[in-house]
């Protein structure tokens, strides 16, 4: 591994540690992600704490941070599975944040950042992807965990030399989600409530 290589992978960490949904719900005087809701520092949960253009504000800024690390070191002929290498230090940094205690968010907004300079085609199956599981369970959770199997699947129909950085985000995901998985499978995981998300302000 070059030297170059090393210092991008830690610049991604760096850049994954930044915390938007604490930030930004300090920003609009929301209460702190960490301590409400679900407790993750993450858009799904400052949703349900602070409304939807705060979470709007949080998923952007979480994709971002997967996207331009990797984006820029593909641009600097960084080879594949090095680029996967900084993709997950990205996540790492989202999920473990130096600058937040180590306590982090599931890292799927940042997995999908990192994904994106791979293909607008495999971006759109991925997103897709969230999304169906989503509509049809109202489960985010569960919509993560089947998009992060199914993600590695995608990026071999699409650009099979991507796969294995894929598959180590996708491995990556689905440990961060171990406590979601036990709720599904004994029924106590919380559903997102339409209704309810809709008819919530700001506090």
């Amino acid at each position: 591994m070059s030297i170059l290589a090393l210092i991008l992978i830690i610049l991604a960490y760096l850049l994954g540690s930044i915390s938007s949904a604490v930030l930004i719900s300090r920003m609009c005087q929301l209460p702190d992600p960490r301590l409400q809701g679900s407790k993750n520092p993450g858009a799904t949960n400052v949703l349900r704490v602070g409304g939807k253009w705060a979470a709007l504000g949080v998923l952007l800024c979480d994709i971002l941070k997967g996207m331009l690390p990797v984006w820029g070191s593909y641009y600097l002929g960084i080879e594949p599975l090095i680029l996967g290498f900084i993709g997950v230090a990205a996540c790492l940094g989202h999920i473990y944040p130096i600058f937040f205690h180590f306590k982090g968010g599931k890292g799927v907004a940042t997995a999908v950042g990192t994904m994106a300079p791979i293909g607008f085609d495999l971006t759109g199956m991925v997103m897709a992807t969230w999304l169906i599981t989503f509509f049809f369970s109202r489960y985010s959770s569960l919509a993560a965990i089947v998009t992060s199997l199914l993600a590695p699947f995608y990026t071999w129909l699409v650009k099979p030399q991507y796969t294995i950085p894929v598959a180590m985000l996708s491995c990556l995901i689905i440990f961060r989600h171990y406590q979601n998985i036990k709720r599904l499978i004994d029924g106590s995981e919380p559903k997102m409530d339409k209704k309810k998300l809709s008819s919530h302000s700001p506090k």
